[in-house]
């Protein structure tokens, strides 16, 4: 399966699209391990809910999967601003693969990146690892997910969750199931589900989360993310801000 791969270039920034107007990943050029577009930053988002990158060298997420590869945006973030997670990413389309490596600057597999060329769904289903954090931003040519789109892959990732695991999935939010699709994510995460306003390109992320229950303030949740800017460069301020103003946070707090 390889779709019609097409790259093109606009003030200083790389899109990755799959023969058609979508945008299926970006990279500025001159920071190429930054997260350009919103929905790749807010994919991330999981740093403020759980214990993440520490002072300390302690960090969370230890065990990553990648299920979409792109233009490579979450896969380069994750390795080299957090040194100790081993992270696998899973990709469909061997085009892509190649086309991250040869116009997104794809880190080189080694002991802690790893690539499988399959099914996303299928690696969940036969492997009994288990894993932290699960981000899932598979899309064909016409930003149709498929099988990544159902209640029994949520329901697999689930299972395959560690005890401080989330899953963060790209919605399309202009889609006409994307109720539906966020309704299945909630049923398999038996209602701990938490989904992010829509960001100015129409997508939705949404979380699920097993494991250990997460409590944060907004004022926990902003102060968090002041400090991951000040270390990283993410800004998931407009995020905390979105959400805040959303009216969807009983009590001003985060429970998952």
């Amino acid at each position: 399966m390889n779709p019609p791969i097409e790259v093109s270039e606009e003030a200083g920034v790389r899109y990755l699209h799959f023969g058609s107007e979508w945008v299926q990943g970006a990279m500025r050029i001159r920071k190429p391990n930054a997260l350009e577009l919103a929905y790749t930053r807010e994919m991330m988002a999981g740093l403020l809910l759980r214990d993440g990158l520490a002072e300390d060298g302690a960090s969370w997420p230890r065990r990553v999967l990648i299920i979409g590869l792109g233009a490579a945006s979450l896969a380069k973030y994750v390795f080299h601003t957090l040194p100790l997670a081993r992270i696998q990413v899973v990709e469909i389309a061997p085009a892509v693969v190649a086309a991250a490596r040869q116009f997104f600057r794809l880190p080189p597999e080694d002991i802690r990146f790893s690539i499988h060329v399959g099914c996303g769904a299928q690696y969940v289903l036969e492997r009994e690892q288990k894993w932290d954090y699960v981000l899932v931003d598979g899309f064909d040519r016409n930003a149709r997910a498929g099988v990544l789109d159902t209640q029994a892959f949520h329901e697999a990732v689930r299972s395959r969750l560690s005890e401080q695991g989330l899953m963060a999935v790209n919605l399309f939010g202009r889609a006409r199931g994307y109720k539906a699709a966020l309704e299945r994510i909630n049923r398999a995460f038996d209602a701990r589900c938490l989904a992010f306003p829509s960001c100015d390109s129409g997508n939705v992320v949404a979380y699920g989360a097993a494991g250990e229950p997460i409590e944060r303030s907004v004022a926990e949740l902003r102060e968090r993310a002041g400090w991951l800017k000040a270390r990283t460069g993410l800004d998931l301020g407009p995020t905390v801000t979105r959400l805040e103003q959303s009216g969807t946070l009983p009590g001003g707090r985060v429970e998952l």
